[in-house]
């Protein structure tokens, strides 16, 4: 391979890449936006539960219990209703999350020592988030219990009992960004790097070039090098910006090595650059490059366990996230931001997303060849 003419084909791919203005803010402002805008936006953290009370009882035990919910950070109590009708038009409504209903027996029953009933109804149309905010519901609940057993039996109740003392390593606080953002780091690197690459040859054919660099001395593993060097350096820039962001902005923290990243992102980027290349040599226009490089975004993002646990999945389903680089960066930049470790832990990971990303980029290669065919 000669070295010249590579850095000449890299050049020449430089400039004109920002020679045309929209490729400007596509390749450096784009990134920083996509990762604030996913960054707030994707959450699963429960907040704001809005709650509807039916009570029937209006008595000392059933105000006691709202008035929990209302001290609470994550309730706020929206609706008090008195007949069952109104009740059920706010769920159907969707102006509540959750709805209470007291029954008119509710004192009687806890004053006498029993267990009282209490309607919960909660919006299932998003299951995922309608389980926490039920479980939210039932830790309130169960704080209410401790509180009444004390007011009603005066006396020491000591008996054996569970003494649970949780730790939560890694994100004390089990926010949810820390679980997303540095996943979004990974996103945002694969789509602009699949993008672009999977149009770096088709360009040249619709622009008339590719004859200009058929007659050219350069071998054909040169032309895919010379190709796919600048998007490697755009994506590796890029990766440095939106992790700058994520530490500064989301402060997430980054407890790992930065050359580990480096090295994760180079073999992650030889995946799909690789994947990029092929779309490129068997599409015949940019058009066609572009859908179906949109085909390989969606399985990739949904079978790489950034939203979905892969564990979750059919067993079938599980085997084809084994073939999808994207699950195992998303194992190692989580492991490398939150956990701080190294490649004596993360080693798997890099070594197969090494062989699906020489499988893939072999096959690319092999798959050009220099002629207007």
């Amino acid at each position: 391979m000669n070295r010249v003419r590579i850095r000449e084909l890299v050049r020449k791919e430089f400039i004109q890449l920002f020679r045309d203005k929209k490729n400007r803010p596509l390749l450096i402002i784009a990134p920083v936006i996509q990762l604030l805008v996913f960054g707030y936006v994707v959450s699963t953290d429960v907040k704001d539960i809005r709650l509807a009370i039916f009570d029937q009882s209006q008595t000392k035990e059933s105000r006691q219990m709202i008035d929990v919910f209302n001290a609470s950070k994550t309730f706020r109590v929206t609706h008090h209703v008195t007949t069952h009708n109104a009740f059920e038009k706010l769920i159907i409504d969707r102006e509540v999350d959750i709805a209470l209903k007291i029954g008119p027996d509710f004192s009687d029953i806890i004053r006498s020592g029993g267990s009282s009933p209490i309607q919960i109804i909660a919006d299932g149309s998003m299951s995922n988030i309608a389980s926490s905010r039920i479980a939210y519901t039932s830790t309130v609940l169960n704080n209410f219990n401790q509180t009444m057993i004390k007011e009603i039996y005066k006396q020491e109740m000591d008996y054996g009992k569970v003494d649970a003392r949780i730790r939560t390593w890694y994100n004390s606080n089990l926010e949810s960004r820390y679980f997303f953002v540095p996943a979004i780091v990974a996103i945002l690197v694969m789509i602009l790097s699949f993008l672009l690459s999977s149009m770096a040859v088709i360009r040249e054919k619709e622009s008339g070039t590719i004859e200009q660099l058929i007659v050219t001395p350069l071998k054909p593993i040169e032309l895919i090098i010379g190709k796919t060097l600048p998007y490697v350096i755009i994506a590796l820039g890029q990766m440095v910006i939106v992790t700058i962001f994520a530490v500064l902005w989301f402060s997430i923290p980054f407890r790992g090595s930065i050359g580990l990243l480096f090295l994760g992102t180079c073999l992650f980027l030889l995946s799909t650059l690789g994947i990029g290349l092929f779309i490129s040599t068997i599409s015949r226009t940019q058009q066609q490059a572009m859908m179906t490089a949109f085909f390989f975004l969606l399985p990739f993002f949904m079978l790489s366990g950034f939203a979905f646990p892969v564990e979750n999945m059919p067993v079938f389903i599980q085997w084809l996230c084994h073939l999808n680089p994207l699950m195992y960066f998303l194992v190692i930049i989580r492991g490398i931001f939150l956990k701080g470790v190294g490649l004596s832990i993360l080693w798997p990971q890099f070594l197969s997303m090494l062989i699906i990303g020489v499988a893939v980029f072999t096959g690319a290669v092999l798959r050009f060849k220099k002629t207007l065919d």
